[in-house]
């Protein structure tokens, strides 16, 4: 997997953070360890826009050999591919967007592992109830492959700590307008994943019992911060939040 930086490093000419390093990736290498083991990796993203491009060509060399069953593609930065969509629209496509990679995998042309397997996007659950359309239409344009979104919650006072999320909105995990569009995922099997910081677990926490029965997976760990005024609590508060988090019906953690 190539590292693309963080939420602090400077943005590229892309907007997808700093570019990236060859020449820092080339100073390891190591041996696949247990190669016979399948492996499913739940969280990767492609992109091709302002001269970064990361594709199913470029994926190929990072994947071990036949021993991956499947590995699902986070849509999201794929969100350029339709620049000229209407607003509501515009998350369907980027489904179109990442299953005609997985239709590409899916012919046996690029290897053996199942690349986008499985679909994760984006609605705007502050739509309320217009949600379900939104996500009717992604179900839809996912072709049996769309299993879930992410609506990105992370937010913090200090901007040193959140960075590019500064303009983002303060609990929204708890916002009522949020759960109606959150209310519609259940219904129609699909998941949700959570990006926040650390100091926000409490929230998702709350959100995960008001909802028993929608599946969350805690994106990055559960957001540790070590900057600003949080490191101080960081030891404390993040296991802690974390082992809350995990006694909630169904929530999931991913790397």
């Amino acid at each position: 997997m190539k590292i693309h930086g963080h939420h602090n490093a400077p943005a590229s000419k892309s907007g997808l953070y700093a570019d990236p390093r060859e020449d820092w990736l080339a100073q390891r290498k190591e041996e696949v360890r247990d190669p016979q083991r399948p492996i499913v990796d739940p969280h990767h993203h492609l992109w091709d826009r302002g001269g970064q491009r990361y594709m199913i060509e470029e994926m190929r060399p990072t994947s071990p050999p036949a021993t991956i069953s499947s590995r699902p593609s986070m849509s999201t930065a794929a969100r350029c591919i339709a620049p000229k969509a209407r607003k509501r629209s515009a998350p369907s496509a980027k489904v179109e967007f990442a299953n005609g990679v997985a239709a590409m995998s899916a012919s046996g042309g690029y290897g053996p592992a199942a690349i986008c397997a499985g679909i994760v996007s984006h609605v705007n659950l502050l739509l309320g109830e217009g949600a379900r359309a939104v996500l009717e239409a992604e179900i839809t344009a996912g072709q049996g492959r769309f299993r879930g979104i992410r609506h990105s919650s992370a937010w913090d006072a200090e901007a040193g700590v959140a960075g590019m999320y500064a303009t983002r909105p303060k609990g929204l995990l708890l916002d009522p307008t949020f759960r109606q569009g959150f209310s519609c995922l259940a219904p129609l099997g699909l998941s949700f994943d959570a990006w926040l910081f650390h100091p926000q677990i409490p929230e998702l926490t709350d959100l995960a019992r008001a909802f028993p029965d929608t599946r969350i997976v805690l994106d990055h760990c559960g957001g540790p911060v070590g900057r600003g005024a949080l490191p101080t609590g960081v030891r404390r508060h993040f296991p802690n939040g974390r082992r809350r988090s995990r006694k909630s019906p169904d929530v999931r953690t991913s790397s």
